[in-house]
């Protein structure tokens, strides 16, 4: 384990900076707004590049999904670095890349109007290898559009 919160909290900044930076991540648009050790959220806004009914103007389900899929990535990596101490920046890039889904459910609750969209995950468990997250999308006014569950491979 890193030795002190503010060695976690280095590591967290590591994470965001290459979150932030992937190239998908910023094609949606996705701005890392929370990242703790035990949760992990993105915010981003609505654009026509996004929309998948046209008519009703309601955000595409693939935008959904990787949307939950890449908060649940971001959560499980931020509750699996308390797990790799001392590691340097290089380190971290290199272990994130290795990173990847195994398995994910996503439930879509309604449709996915707004003009701002806020994701939130949670660890359910993290392991040696694996870790479990639930995830969240919601609109501006708080309105719960999907929610999902992740498997993390992250050792």
């Amino acid at each position: 384990m890193p030795d002190t919160p503010a060695q976690i909290d280095a590591s967290l900044e590591i994470v965001r900076a290459v979150y932030e930076n992937l190239p998908f991540n910023r094609l949606l648009g996705l701005s890392v707004t929370d990242l703790q050790p035990d949760q992990a959220g993105f915010t981003f806004a609505m654009r026509n590049e996004l929309i998948g009914n046209s008519v009703h103007g309601i955000l595409h389900g693939g935008v959904i999904s990787a949307v939950l899929d890449t908060t649940g990535g971001l959560t499980a990596t931020a509750a699996a670095i308390k797990r790799r101490p001392n590691l340097s920046k290089d380190e971290i890039i290199a272990w994130i890349a290795r990173i990847g889904t195994i398995d994910m459910r996503v439930d879509y609750l309604r449709p996915g109007r707004g003009k701002r969209f806020r994701s939130s995950g949670t660890v359910m468990r993290t392991g040696n290898k694996v870790a479990v997250t639930r995830m969240e999308l919601r609109n501006e006014g708080n309105v719960m559009i999907a929610v999902g569950t992740g498997a993390y491979i992250v050792g």
